[in-house]
C-alpha cells in the first residue's frame, strides 16, 4: 500500500481549475496576471506528477529563461514543498531534487541550451517562453519529450504578440490537444480590490492591460509599431480600384542566418499583393524565385537588402534584361533625413508605420504580425531614432523580423509608376550560363 504524502499547498479555486485542465491534456498553456501564483502552482504540479510516475527513472525539468532566474524563483518553492517528502535528496549545486521513486526534478536555464541536449523528459515546465530562443523548444525540449510522450506546460504573462502568443493561439484553435486558460486580475482572488486599484493607478494603461488583464494586444511601451495599429490593419481590405494605378513595389529581404527566412513582399499602394517566404535555399535558387515574381507582378521597382549576402542576389538580377528595376539597399547607410534617423533601416520602418496607420492592408500572416511589433526603438545621444538590431532581438529570444523587413524595404525610396511598363515586361529568366555565353560572343 502506497504512502500518503501531504504537501503544504492549498490551491485557490482558479488554481484547482488549472490543475484539472493540465491533467487532462498533454500540452497546456497558462496565461496569468502578475502575482497570480503560477510558479507555485506549476511547481506543485510537477512534484505531484513526478511522485505518481510509474516509469523507470522519471525526469522532469523546469526551464526558465535564465538559470539564475529559475534558481531565485522556482528552486525556492521546489525545496519548500519537497522537504516534507521522506527520503528526498536536495542537490544545491545541480539545482535538482531526487524523490523516493528516483524521479529527478531539475532547474534549467534556456541561456544554456547545451545542458538540455541529449536528455529525455517525462514532463517540462516552460516559464516565459517568449524570452527564450525558439530553438530551445522546437529543437531541444520537444524532441526530448518524444521518447516517453512527456507533457509540457507553458506559463507566462503577456508581453505583446510574440512566440508565447503564437503558442497560445495555436492551443486555443486545437482544444483536443491543448489545454489553455487565461487568468486576469479581475477574475481571480489573488489580489484584493484595493491592491488592484493601486496597481492600476500606478501602471500605465498599456502596462496594466498587459500584466494584469492578460491583454496580448496591449502595446509594449517602446515598440515602434503598436499592436493596436497592426490589429486594425490585419486582414483589412480595400477596393482594387483604389490602388490599381499605384506603382507596384517589391521588397526582398535575404536570409543572413541559418534560421532566418528569405522573403519577397509585393505591395501596391495600400494593398498587399503577395508575401512569399523561403527557407534553406541557396542564393542562385532564391534569385531565380525573385525573378519569377518579377515576371509575374511586373513591379515598377525592386528593393533588395544588400546587408550580408543580399548583394549576390542583386548581382544576379542586374544581369537580366530587367536589371534597371533592381536597387540594392544597405539598411545601415545614411537616411534621407539625418536629423531624425540614425540610419536607413529606422527610416524605412517609420515610413512603414505611417503606411499602416494611414490604412495599409496587412495579409493574414501570423509571422508578419509578430515581426511588426517585436523590434524596440530608442534614441541616440543626438536624439535620432534607432531600431533594435536583429542580433539584439535574437539575444532576448525573438527571431529576426524578416517578413516585416521585406515590407519595410518597399518604402526605401519614392517610386513612380512606369508609363509603359507593359511594353518592357520581362519574358523569362535566363540562367547565368546563357548570359555569360552571350556576353563573351
Amino acid at each position: 500500500m502506497g504512502q500518503l504524502i501531504t504537501i503544504p499547498y492549498r490551491p485557490r479555486p482558479q488554481q484547482k481549475r488549472m490543475h484539472s485542465g493540465m491533467e487532462s491534456r498533454r500540452f497546456s498553456i497558462i496565461v496569468a496576471h502578475r502575482r497570480w501564483g503560477k510558479t507555485v502552482a506549476v511547481v506543485n504540479h510537477i512534484i505531484k506528477q513526478a511522485l505518481l510516475c510509474k516509469l523507470q527513472d522519471p525526469r522532469y525539468g523546469y526551464v526558465a529563461p535564465y538559470r539564475n532566474q529559475g534558481k531565485q524563483l522556482a528552486w525556492m518553492y521546489l525545496k519548500r514543498f519537497c522537504q516534507v517528502i521522506p527520503g528526498v535528496k536536495i542537490n544545491e549545486s545541480e539545482l535538482d531534487i531526487t524523490l523516493p521513486n528516483k524521479a529527478v526534478i531539475r532547474i534549467y536555464g534556456a541561456d544554456n541550451p547545451d545542458a538540455l541536449r541529449g536528455m529525455y523528459f517525462d514532463g517540462v515546465v516552460m516559464d516565459e517562453v517568449a524570452q527564450m530562443k525558439p530553438e530551445v523548444w522546437d529543437e531541444i525540449v520537444l524532441p526530448a519529450l518524444a521518447d516517453r510522450k512527456g507533457w509540457a506546460v507553458f506559463i507566462g504573462t503577456p508581453k505583446g504578440i510574440n512566440s508565447f502568443y503564437e503558442i497560445y493561439t495555436a492551443a486555443v484553435s486545437d482544444p483536443e490537444r491543448y489545454y489553455s486558460d487565461v487568468f486576469t486580475v479581475t477574475g481571480t482572488d489573488a489580489l484584493d480590490a484595493d491592491e488592484i486599484a493601486l496597481q492600476k493607478s500606478i501602471q500605465s494603461d498599456n502596462k496594466f492591460r498587459q500584466e494584469y488583464m492578460c491583454d496580448f494586444t496591449a502595446s509594449v511601451e517602446d515598440a515602434l509599431i503598436t499592436i493596436d495599429a497592426v490589429e486594425l490593419a490585419y486582414g483589412r481590405t480595400i477596393p482594387q480600384a483604389s490602388h490599381a494605378q499605384q506603382p507596384i513595389i517589391m521588397g526582398v529581404d535575404v536570409a543572413r542566418f541559418g534560421d532566418d527566412k528569405s522573403v519577397i513582399y509585393v505591395r501596391q499602394g495600400l494593398a498587399t499583393l503577395e508575401i512569399k517566404k523561403y527557407s534553406g535555399i541557396d542564393l542562385a535558387q532564391f534569385s531565380e524565385n525573385v525573378m519569377h515574381k518579377i515576371i509575374e507582378h511586373n513591379p515598377d521597382a525592386v528593393f533588395i537588402d544588400v546587408v550580408g549576402v543580399g548583394a549576390g542576389v542583386v548581382d544576379m538580377l542586374r544581369r537580366q534584361q530587367y536589371g534597371d528595376r533592381i536597387t540594392g539597399i544597405n539598411s545601415g547607410n545614411k537616411p534621407s533625413n539625418e536629423q531624425l534617423y540614425i540610419n536607413k533601416r529606422i527610416e524605412m520602418w517609420v515610413r512603414m508605420r505611417e503606411w499602416i496607420e494611414l490604412g495599409g492592408c496587412l495579409s493574414i500572416d501570423p509571422e508578419l504580425r509578430v515581426d511588426l511589433v517585436s523590434p524596440l526603438y530608442s534614441y541616440d545621444a543626438a536624439n535620432r531614432m534607432k531600431l533594435e538590431r536583429k542580433e539584439d532581438m535574437k539575444a532576448r529570444g525573438i527571431k529576426s523580423p524578416d517578413t516585416a523587413d521585406a515590407l519595410a524595404l518597399t518604402f526605401a525610396q519614392p517610386v513612380q509608376k512606369r508609363r509603359h511598363a507593359f511594353l518592357d515586361k520581362p519574358k523569362k529568366w535566363e540562367p547565368w550560363a546563357v548570359l555569360d555565353e552571350r556576353q563573351s560572343a
